[in-house]
């Protein structure tokens, strides 16, 4: 028996999701007994490098088919080295694929699933496990009692956690799976830290009164070494790219700090934020919805107190 974990990669470059989804099943595998082994799918430089994140060996799967993503291919790799190797966990980070995977594989394995994973399973009794519910209003303790088991973890949320040495990699060969899509194009962006792995962002809504503004929301990002995100109204009217959207309808994320510049906090935005380890409104409106969520507000004005806040920042960061 084994734990496997499926390591994610973008442009040849493991994410900073699956060093997280590695210590997970590292740190599960310390509690169960057993052993961790990394699944590469598709190109990726320096595989041996997930023994540092606690892999016990890497199996590297390459080809054509693999060039660009596909769930369905990608989900049946997975599951066939799974089945392979007797797997009794697969880990996998709940990104935008992994949430394309999962229940893929769940049904491939005839196990169960449990999505938006937020801890550590307790194996005291069982196989407990805790997830997030209601867009991170909550939390529900599973107990998974099937053979195998699929958990999907909610990303930024356990550390990353340098262990051990280069792993072993070998690589392998799976049936060819037949697809009822065709990947005809990919487009990134390129040039920001994904929103989704971010730890800190840097957020702005209408409050900044038009994207001629918007220069100082990109200079504090830069202070903190922060990714930049906006609410849905921004997106709405072209003063940022839709890419940056959080909330309900946009992406939701999970850093260690969510700075909120000039937000209301409607129930939507907080659907996609609340999960934020520490957040940090700024709002001139004393009423503002979002301070009742936030570990820390200023009322102040944003053209006030975003330059105060920028030079702070570089002064802390030149020191």
């Amino acid at each position: 028996m084994s734990i496997f974990v499926f390591a994610e990669s973008s442009d040849n470059q493991y994410k900073k999701s699956s060093f997280e989804a590695v210590s997970y099943a590292a740190e599960v595998a310390g509690k169960t007994g057993t052993t961790v082994t990394a699944v590469s799918i598709g190109k990726a430089d320096n595989a041996a490098q997930l023994g540092e994140y606690g892999a016990n060996t890497v199996i590297s799967i390459n080809g054509p088919a693999f060039d660009s993503f596909n769930s369905e291919i990608y989900a049946a790799a997975f599951a066939e080295v799974c089945k392979q190797g007797n797997a009794s966990v697969a880990v996998i980070s709940n990104t935008y694929c992994g949430k394309a995977m999962a229940g893929r594989v769940a049904v491939a394995l005839n196990a169960s699933l449990a999505s938006n994973v937020v801890d550590y399973p307790d194996t005291s009794n069982g196989f407990l496990v805790k997830r997030g519910v209601f867009s991170g209003k909550a939390f529900a303790y599973v107990n998974l009692t099937s053979q195998v088991k699929v958990l999907a973890l909610t990303p930024n949320s356990v550390e990353i956690k340098k262990n051990g040495s280069a792993a072993v990699v070998t690589s392998q060969s799976v049936a060819a799976v037949s697809s009822t899509c065709t990947v005809t194009g990919t487009n990134k962006i390129t040039g920001k830290i994904p929103l989704t792995e971010a730890e800190v962002v840097v957020s702005a809504g209408r409050g900044m009164k038009g994207p001629e503004n918007w220069n100082m929301v990109e200079e504090l990002a830069e202070a903190l070494g922060a990714a930049t995100a906006c609410s849905k109204p921004v997106s709405d009217m072209h003063w940022r790219p839709h890419s940056e959207h959080v909330g309900q309808t946009g992406i939701t994320i999970k850093p260690n700090l969510y700075i909120a510049i000039g937000i209301s906090g409607a129930i939507q935005h907080l659907a996609g934020v609340s999960s934020s380890k520490v957040i940090v409104v700024i709002n001139k409106d004393a009423e503002a919805p979002f301070f009742k969520a936030a570990d820390y507000g200023i009322v102040g004005d944003a053209f006030e107190v975003l330059p105060k806040l920028i030079q702070a920042a570089k002064s802390a960061t030149a020191s």
